[in-house]
C-alpha cells in the first residue's frame, strides 16, 4: 500500500484539479473542440487548457482526434475510463454547489475572527509552558 501512495497522489492531483473537473464536466456531453472548451470554461489560459488536456490524454481519460481539414480540426472526447470518472466528478460538483452558501458563511466567519484577532491589542507577553519529562521508574 505504501508503495502505491506516490502513484495515487499523482493521480489525485490530476483528477482533483479544478480545470480537470471542469473539462470532464464539459466533455461528458460529447466531443468538443479546443476553442469551445476554452470559451465555455472561461478564465483558463490557452497554456493551462493545453496542459490539462495533455495530462488527461496521457492518463487515458481523454482522446485527441485530429481531422485532416484546413485548418486542422481537433476534438477532445472522454474515453471509457474518462466516462467512469464522470460519476465521482459530478458528485463532487453537486456537493460543491449544494454547500456554496455554507462554505461562504464559514469563510466570512473565519475571516472576521482572524481580523478581530489581528486588531486585538497584545501585551507583548508570551506564556511559555515547559513540559517536564518523567523518568521511567528505576528497576531494582
Amino acid at each position: 500500500m505504501a508503495q502505491e501512495c506516490p502513484r495515487v497522489s499523482t493521480l489525485l492531483s490530476r483528477i482533483g484539479d479544478k480545470w480537470t473537473v471542469l473539462v470532464v464536466m464539459l466533455l461528458r456531453e460529447g466531443p468538443r473542440r479546443f476553442s469551445e472548451l476554452k470559451r465555455e470554461i472561461g478564465g483558463i489560459s490557452q497554456r493551462m487548457l493545453t496542459s490539462t488536456l495533455r495530462g488527461l490524454e496521457r492518463d487515458g481519460l481523454v482522446t485527441r482526434t485530429v481531422y485532416p481539414t484546413t485548418p486542422p480540426r481537433v476534438e477532445y472526447e472522454l474515453t471509457r475510463l474518462g466516462h467512469a470518472l464522470r460519476e465521482p466528478v459530478e458528485a463532487l460538483g453537486d456537493w460543491a454547489l449544494a454547500h456554496l452558501d455554507v462554505i461562504d458563511r464559514a469563510r466570512r466567519d473565519f475571516d472576521a475572527r482572524a481580523e478581530a484577532n489581528a486588531a486585538a491589542p497584545t501585551s507583548g507577553a508570551v506564556r511559555v509552558v515547559k513540559l517536564q519529562s518523567r523518568s521511567p521508574p528505576s528497576r531494582k
